[in-house]
């Protein structure tokens, strides 16, 4: 039996394409019309991570001082990405770029803090990014979470800040929905974890020769800085986008005022 810690060529890579292949076939045989986009992500996957490689070569191999350039640019994409599933929101690109980078410079300053994890690239960079794309997704249900609920609700919300109530509190039930909306899907991975599916990290450990023990010692501490990450950028996320769709006088925004009920 092959040992998979070994090297992987790109002939085995060539090979493990085949498996997309037959994605493509059943898309055909079932007419989903998705083989196009198959073989779009098959190639910008292969493209994108062949060059990621390359960029973490040459930062683990003593250019350390590179990775928070390269987590700058990595939050940058993912605010980006986030903002533009949340566009209706004002500013939802600098929304998702502020809760982003809390959730980040957040989880990854506490283990750092408390010495769990090492200051170097090697184990920054692929943590910090593991916090970027759970949380990534995380800000955009909110922010779209809550700006759509207030739109949906608006004559409500306007009743509330006609009776005194500040922005915060007139969008206090809807907020907290979207905050739990958010952060739902990472709560439920983290109470099956282990028992639905054995995650990323400590499955890539044991392939790569770990003992199990050690290997879920990591994934917990993985999982924790996942969901504490999702929460920094959930709460975030939630109260700058409140900030965004009222006005400094406690009134909705005009784009919420004239959506049709």
């Amino acid at each position: 039996m092959r040992d998979l810690s070994g090297a992987i060529g790109y002939r085995d890579v060539a090979l493990a394409v085949a498996l997309v292949a037959v994605g493509a076939a059943i898309s055909r045989f079932r007419r989903l019309d998705l083989e196009q986009d198959m073989l779009v992500a098959t190639v910008r996957s292969f493209a994108q991570l062949l060059a990621v490689g390359y960029v973490l070569a040459f930062v683990f191999d003593g250019h350390g001082w590179l990775s928070a350039v390269l987590l700058a640019v990595m939050v940058v994409v993912a605010a980006l990405t986030a903002g533009g599933r949340a566009k209706r929101v004002p500013g939802a690109t600098i929304v998702a770029g502020v809760a982003l980078g809390a959730a980040t410079m957040g989880t990854l300053g506490v283990l750092t803090v408390l010495g769990i994890v090492p200051v170097d690239a090697r184990t920054i960079v692929p943590l910090g990014s593991m916090v970027l794309s759970n949380a990534m997704a995380s800000a955009s249900l909110v922010m779209t979470g809550l700006r759509d609920d207030l739109a949906g609700n608006r004559r409500e919300v306007e009743a509330r800040l006609s009776l005194g109530q500040t922005s915060h509190e007139a969008s206090l039930p809807w907020h907290r929905r979207a905050l739990r909306t958010g952060m739902l899907p990472i709560v439920d991975n983290t109470k099956v974890v282990g028992l639905v599916a054995l995650p990323g990290a400590m499955t890539g450990m044991i392939l790569a020769g770990a003992e199990p023990l050690e290997a879920i010692r990591l994934q917990l501490v993985v999982m924790y800085m996942i969901l504490g990450g999702n929460a920094f950028a959930a709460v975030v996320a939630g109260e700058l986008t409140v900030r965004r769709l009222f006005t400094a006088d406690h009134q909705l925004v005009r784009s919420l005022r004239r959506t049709p009920q």
